[in-house]
């Protein structure tokens, strides 16, 4: 997640302090991604090296205030306009854990998969109780609509995350079923075929002589 064209882009609505930045970048993501002021002010920092911010002076209570820059302006707007790249894909904890599961000794991977798929059904749940939350309070107009809007589309990403998730736990647990009756059968052996009766014995034929009277 990039923190710094997330401040970029509040600082667009003027110059902010950074306890001010970490209160609406959470408020808008509904600190799903919580920031310390600490990591707030390393970015800045970072920001006015390369030249996208710089500082304007304080406010009434002491706070040093942030602005953006005309290259702090290109930069978000190549941001915004640039698809996020996905040829490196984050590390997923779970997808390893599954993969370092398979032949693992004396671990059920089958067990990991219904823990996991337990725990995601839960955190749907909750993501869609917070959900109807969100749009109640956007419905009702008595809270920040463009943030309960925000927190909306992180909360909808969420849901449609954890539903792939459970998805993709339920094809792990199909694929490693068929793939433990394939390694059964092998080690079976290939079948046996079914025992042919013999054929019965042709009669002889035999030449009778019949006498008339």
């Amino acid at each position: 997640m990039s923190i710094r064209h997330g401040l970029l882009a509040l600082l667009e609505h003027g110059p902010r302090y950074g306890s001010q930045l970490r209160t609406e970048f959470e408020s808008r993501t509904g600190a799903t991604w919580p920031l310390n002021v600490g990591q707030v002010y390393t970015t800045l920092n970072r920001l006015e090296r390369d030249g996208m911010v710089a500082q304007s002076g304080e406010d009434e209570a002491g706070h040093a205030l942030y602005i953006i820059t005309e290259a702090g302006h290109a930069e978000l707007k190549t941001w915004f306009e640039t698809p996020v790249d996905r040829s490196s894909p984050p590390r997923d904890e779970l997808a390893i854990k599954l993969a370092m599961a398979v032949g693992a000794t004396g671990v059920d991977i089958r067990a990991v998969i219904q823990s996991q798929r337990h725990h995601t059904v839960k955190a749907m749940q909750d993501y869609t109780r917070l959900k109807a939350q969100a749009l109640a309070a956007i419905e009702s107009g008595g809270s920040q609509e463009r943030d309960d809007v925000a927190w909306l589309l992180v909360l909808e990403q969420l849901i449609f995350q954890t539903e792939a998730e459970a998805r993709w736990l339920d094809h792990c647990e199909v694929r490693l079923i068929r793939l433990a009756n394939a390694a059964g059968r092998a080690a079976a052996g290939p079948p046996t075929a079914p025992a042919v009766p013999a054929a019965p014995a042709r009669p002889t034929s035999t030449s009778t002589s019949t006498s008339t009277a």
